[in-house]
Formats: structure tokens, C-alpha cells, sequence
């Protein structure tokens, strides 16, 4: 899936999204019921609550990740966390609105505590791009770095 995307993964499956520069791919899942989704996050908050691309903000990314997986049958309660990106893209930047990365980690971070998920596995920040690929049953998020390299959370 692509920048500002959701999708949903009942059952056994991967998904994956690539391109997580200053972005963020968060992935929501219920292990009990085997039901995750996946949003790639590109900025931290929309402009307004009413926005026809949920998935493009931390705020309302989170909101429509959380109502797809209830509609789905999973439960808040079994609720976990796991998420990788917000690169710093632009080296040597120190201007506040070049920092998008970080911000979208601090803004990613704020949504899901407000929401009592718990992270248990995140990859944040660097100077390099990211792609994600989350695989149920296993609940593993594999991070393979622009560098070549491969982490499992």
C-alpha cells in the first residue's frame, strides 16, 4: 500500500508498505482474532476533523485504523501496537517545519496512549527510508532499511 493508505488483514497475510521516509506505517492488531491493519502516516495532524483522506494523518489515521479493526471483530481491550519511520529526510535541517519525521513519531506516540494501546515494538527516526511488512499469525513487523538492512520486532 501506498503514502496516506489504510488496509485491513483478517487472517493469515502480510502487509506491506514502502516509502516510510518522515512518514510513519503504524500497525494496530488483535492477536486473539488475528485481525491487524496497517496506515502510512504522513503528517501529524489534519487540517480539520472532516478530511477525505483519514489515513494521512496521525490523529485521524488512528481513529479510522481503530474503527475498521472493531468492524472487523477485533477488541480494543487486545489491542497492540507496533510502528516504524519518521526519518529525519533532511539532514542538517533545524527549522521546526522540515522536522515532519519526528514530529509524525511524537504525533503517532500522542494517539495511541490517548487510546491506551500499548507499543510494544517501534524503529523511529535516522536519516534513512524504511519499508514494513507486518505477518499475521506471527505478528511480526519486518523493517528493511535503504541501507539493506533487515530488522524484526
Amino acid at each position: 500500500m501506498g503514502i496516506a493508505e489504510g488496509a485491513l488483514l483478517c487472517g493469515p497475510g502480510r502487509l506491506v508498505t514502502t516509502g516510510l521516509g518522515s512518514c510513519v506505517g503504524v500497525v494496530i492488531y488483535d492477536p486473539t482474532v488475528e485481525v491487524a491493519g496497517l496506515v502510512h502516516v504522513m503528517l501529524p495532524a489534519s487540517p480539520s476533523a472532516e478530511t477525505k483522506a483519514p489515513q494521512k494523518y496521525a490523529d485521524t489515521a488512528i481513529d479510522w485504523l481503530v474503527g475498521e479493526l472493531v468492524r472487523a471483530g477485533a477488541s480494543p481491550e487486545r489491542f497492540v501496537a507496533k510502528y516504524a519511520g519518521g526519518a529525519q529526510m533532511f539532514q542538517g535541517v533545524r527549522m521546526e517545519a522540515l522536522r515532519i519525521g519526528e514530529r509524525n513519531v511524537e504525533a503517532v506516540a500522542q494517539e495511541l496512549a490517548a487510546r491506551g494501546i500499548p507499543v510494544i515494538g517501534r524503529d523511529v527516526g535516522g536519516h534513512q527510508g524504511r519499508t514494513i511488512g507486518f505477518e499475521l499469525p506471527s505478528c511480526a513487523l519486518t523493517i528493511r532499511t535503504a541501507r539493506g538492512e533487515t530488522r524484526v520486532l
